[in-house]
Order: C-alpha cells, then structure tokens, then sequence
C-alpha cells in the first residue's frame, strides 16, 4: 500500500460527523463535503443536489414551491443504469418531504433542471413516437387525444405522465425480451408513483379537472393489463382477496357518474364511426354459434336457479353478454379486433348488476360460467400487446374455480382459447 492510499483510509477512519449533507449522498450513504452550491459527490454524479436549492423564505406557502420529483418503487430492480438509480435516490427523498404535508402531488407543478432521468426522456420519446399509437385506432383518433392530448396534459398533470411512461416502458418490455426485467422495474416505478399521486387528488375531484382524473383511472386500467396476467387474479375475481383490477374499475366508474357529462366534452367527445356496420356473412355463422351456445348457459342456468330474484341477475348478465358479441362482431367484420374492443369488453363488466359482480367475487358456480364466455372476447383482443394471454388466463382460473363435474359447461370458452377441451 504506498503512501496516498493510506492516507486516504486514514482520513475516513477520522472523519467528522455531520447530519447536514444533503439528501442524496444520505440516501446514497456516502459522506457529503457539504460544498455549496452543490457537494462533489452529486457533481460528479450530474445529479441535483438539494444544495442548489435554498429553502423557501417564510412568507411563500410550501406547496407552491414543493417539487415534483419520481418516487422510487419497491419493486425497483437493483442493476439499474446509474443516471436512474442516482436520479430515483433523489427524488425519493423529495418525495418523502412532500407526503409529510399531506399532499402527494399538486395539480400543477414544475419540473426543475436535472429532475427527469435520460431514462424516462426515452420512455416519454417512446410514448410519443410508438406506444400511443398501439393504445387506439389511429383513424378513429380523430381528436388525437392518445397521440397529441395526453402527452401534452402528463406535463402539467403528474399522473398522467408517470402513467404513459409506466405504459412505455410496459410496451418496450413486451418488445425487448432480453431487456424485460428493466423495462418492468421502470413500469412498476413509476406505476406506483402515479396510482398514489391520482389517489391524493381524488378528494380535489372537480368539473375543471374531471377529464384528466378520469383519464388518469383509464391508463391505470391499461397498465394494469400491460403488466400481465397475475396468479390467482382474474380480473373480477381473485383466489387472494378482493380483485385488485375490479377495484380499479370501480375508482373509473365512481368518476363517470359524478361527471359523466364534463369528462366526455372537447377533445373526449366521442365520434361515432362509420366504417362500423353491419355483421357480414361470413362472419356471421361463427357468431350464430357463441349465441347458440350461450342461449343454452342460460337455460341450464334458468332450471337451476329456482327464485326469481336471483334469476334476473343472470338473465341481465346473459342479455347484456350476446348484445356486446354481436357489436363486437360488427367490429370484426369491419377489420377492426385488438384495442378496439376494449371498450367493449370492458363495457360488459362495467355495466353488470353489482350483485352479479358480488357473485362473481363469491365464485358462484354459475357466475363463473357465465363470466368463462364472456372471456371469448378477449381472445379476439389478441393482436393487441395489452391483452396477451389474459383470455386464457381468466377461463383456466375460472376452470380451476368450479366444482369438476361442471366444467362441461365451459368446454366451449375453453376450445375456442386454448384449442383444448375442459378433459385436457
């Protein structure tokens, strides 16, 4: 050992202490010179050093000067580059000096130099030149609400923003297999950055900000499914506890019935489409066959049940499920699957009697096979990276749920996903 490095191991041995570094060489735990305007080690990492920002004087209310900085998430992997992992350390302690007022995110807020990772600029680049066009049908985007609106509010809105890079990522990590596990730790980052921050404006729901709430429940829907089929959750039932998605529909659903008519105003005005007609005949017989077989779900179903009462929320199941096919067939045979029939899909849960929804959390025998159809569906969602693998998923969770001596009346759902009957 010559003489430098043992005079270096020295002076740490004999090292002062100090509370008064900044945040991040605390986080980082490594020892701050405290060097204004900003320390060495967050110079020689280029990232911001709480140093470079004085206190604000007493008479400026805090939150108008709080910044918005990205919260790091507990499924963060650890070998991520440096520019993030350092960037996140950052802003976690930020993050933490915001939630001890009370607030998690304010409505609007500005982005301080140094405060975006290269990271999220190439998801935020992603997002603008690739993935919003995989969440809609460009043609029928005729208000460019995914490709121009939604960017644009994520910049004064930070929900949103932390949402379609959540979405980014999610669509780079379904693109790049080899890179999976880094995409998905950015995904869930900031996943959980957004879903706390909607979450603390809730209560600031309003007319005037309606929309950008509304639209931040939907891209945590999308996420949600972007993430992958989860073991032991189906969508509105779960083998856990309550279905986390269901609980994020129900968040959508409270919104729209209090500002229903303020959400889907301007650029959210929905457009009808033309080019949606009728079903063509060669699409047809394939559809005469779901609704023939679904017709008998609800004959069986009708001998078993025997009051009345309870009937009915079956049949308004059943009734509402062959309508959303033969609309989802007059979709298919205009050439348009995929993403565009989310809002069916997901139409059909949406609407449902909440006593169905209760039953289908109980795993009623029959809710269940009522809901194994509607997964059909999905399955003509396919083409989209946002549904992959969740049609199979939901009718084998369904199969494993019902009593074995009734898994007869899904072997249909069952050979139209999987190719394979209810004995395979």
């Amino acid at each position: 050992m010559d003489e430098s490095v043992a005079t270096r191991v020295r002076s740490r041995r004999s090292h002062n202490k100090s509370r008064l570094g900044c945040q991040n060489c605390k986080r980082r735990r490594v020892k701050c010179d405290e060097k204004k305007p900003a320390c060495t080690p967050c110079s020689r990492h280029s990232i911001d050093c709480d140093f470079t920002h004085p206190p604000a004087v007493s008479s400026v209310p805090r939150a108008t000067t709080r910044q918005y900085r990205f919260r790091r998430s507990k499924y963060q992997a650890e070998t991520q580059t440096e520019s993030s992992t350092t960037s996140r350390s950052d802003s976690e302690a930020r993050y933490s000096a915001s939630v001890s007022t009370g607030t998690q995110c304010d409505l609007a807020v500005s982005q301080p130099p140094g405060g975006v990772s290269f990271a999220d600029l190439k998801l935020y680049h992603h997002f603008m030149t690739t993935a919003c066009k995989t969440l809609a049908d460009e043609k029928a985007d005729t208000n460019r609400v995914w490709s121009d609106h939604v960017a644009r509010w994520g910049i004064s809105f930070p929900s949103i923003l932390h949402l379609i890079l959540s979405l980014s990522a999610l669509h780079l990590a379904s693109e790049n297999p080899d890179s999976r596990a880094e995409y998905i730790a950015q995904a869930d980052d900031h996943f959980t950055f957004g879903v706390r921050s909607v979450t603390g404006v809730l209560a600031l729901l309003d007319s005037e900000n309606c929309q950008l709430i509304y639209m931040s429940a939907a891209l945590i829907c999308l996420a949600y499914f972007g993430r992958g089929p989860r073991t032991g959750e189906f969508l509105v039932f779960s083998h856990t506890g309550q279905s986390e998605w269901l609980v994020l529909l129900r968040g959508v659903r409270s919104i729209l019935i209090t500002h229903h008519q303020r959400i889907f105003t301007g650029v959210l005005t929905p457009v009808p489409d033309d080019s949606i007609k009728s079903v063509s005949p060669a699409m047809q017989t394939e559809l005469d066959q779901h609704l023939s077989q679904i017709l008998d779900v609800r004959s069986w179903i009708k001998l078993q049940v025997g009051e009345t009462a309870v009937w009915a929320i079956y049949d308004a199941a059943i009734e509402d499920l062959m309508t959303i096919f033969k609309e989802t067939y007059e979709f298919r045979s205009a050439g348009k699957d995929g993403i565009n029939l989310m809002h069916l899909a997901i139409g059909w849960v949406y609407r449902v009697k909440d006593k169905m929804i209760a039953l289908l959390e109980a795993r009623d025998p029959y809710a269940l096979v009522v809901y194994a159809h509607w997964s059909i569906i999905l399955q003509y969602m396919q083409s989209s990276w946002l549904m992959r693998g969740w049609d199979e998923h939901v009718v084998l969770g369904v199969k494993a749920s019902l009593p074995p001596e009734l898994h007869g009346w899904i072997e249909y759902p069952l050979r139209v996903i999987t190719g394979r009957s209810s004995r395979s």
